[in-house]
């Protein structure tokens, strides 16, 4: 069952959804790394309000590992940034070692992009999978906030991420759209958001893959809230009313600027920070 919430509103297309301007603690930095672009920004560290404005770079073409890190290094001094930093980063992350490249060149897999990005900016960094960080924004600040149970977020884009929660703590690195599904390998390959431009399908005939895709995971893993992000949850009136699922579903409050808050919460709230 779809609610009816409408999320956030933002400033275009690809930009962060507005949000408050306020006074507080010292802003911690997330850097949301993708397939095609390194974006930051500043985040208040208790209420994930944004600190200014958002500041983004192409990724390297080819996404070597130390080219990536190098742009990271200039998002960082953008911002005259002096702490701990967040990076989310589309893959397999175990103890800040890339397990996994989706969108990225196959060189980062066993790569320990922690200790390459904290190197190669002097700045201690913590990476974490990008869906994990989007799930941890949520459940910290947003749509998932002080509900208890199985929380499932899945993000609707290139491909589709996932993140897992019991009662607000994190089970890493769930990577649901790889699941075999409909005949597909991955049923990211029918059901992600760019699958939708791709095949020119209508919102409509679109959701209705995401509705088989929800009703299968309610089946095997029983949660109690789906929260529904990526850039398409902006367009949450155009398709979320096709939804019914056995399980309460809600558009991601944070949108597209959820990775940036998330990683920048996790740097935070560990040990990086006195």
């Amino acid at each position: 069952m779809a609610s009816n919430r409408e999320p956030g509103t933002g400033t275009g297309d690809d930009g962060p959804a507005e949000r408050e301007q306020v006074d507080g603690p010292a802003a911690i930095l997330g850097i949301d790394i993708g397939g095609s672009g390194i974006k930051g920004n500043l985040v208040d560290p208790t209420s994930g309000a944004l600190r200014a404005e958002r500041f983004k770079l192409e990724t390297p073409q080819p996404s070597l590992p130390e080219a990536v890190a190098t742009v990271v290094a200039k998002v960082i001094e953008h911002f005259e940034y002096d702490g701990p930093v967040g990076c989310t980063f589309p893959a397999i992350v175990k103890d800040g070692v890339t397990l996994s490249a989706a969108n990225v060149d196959k060189a980062w897999i066993g790569c320990h992009a922690a200790a390459l990005f904290s190197k190669t900016t002097g700045h201690q960094v913590v990476v974490v999978n990008d869906a994990d960080a989007a799930g941890i924004a949520e459940m910290a600040v947003g749509a998932g906030q002080d509900r208890p149970g199985v929380t499932l977020l899945l993000t609707f884009g290139t491909g589709i991420g996932s993140a897992m929660f019991h009662d607000g703590v994190l089970i890493p690195n769930t990577e649901l759209g790889h699941i075999h599904f409909e005949g597909h390998e991955s049923v990211e390959d029918w059901a992600a958001a760019k699958v939708k431009d791709d095949e020119n399908l209508s919102w409509k005939a679109w959701a209705g893959r995401v509705n088989r895709l929800l009703d299968h995971l309610a089946r095997i893993l029983s949660p109690d809230l789906f929260i529904l992000g990526g850039g398409v949850s902006r367009r949450w009136d155009k398709w979320g009313r096709y939804l019914d699922v056995p399980v309460e579903t809600v558009p991601a409050a944070l949108r597209n600027e959820a990775g940036i808050v998330g990683a920048a919460l996790l740097a935070a709230r560990s040990d990086l920070v006195d």
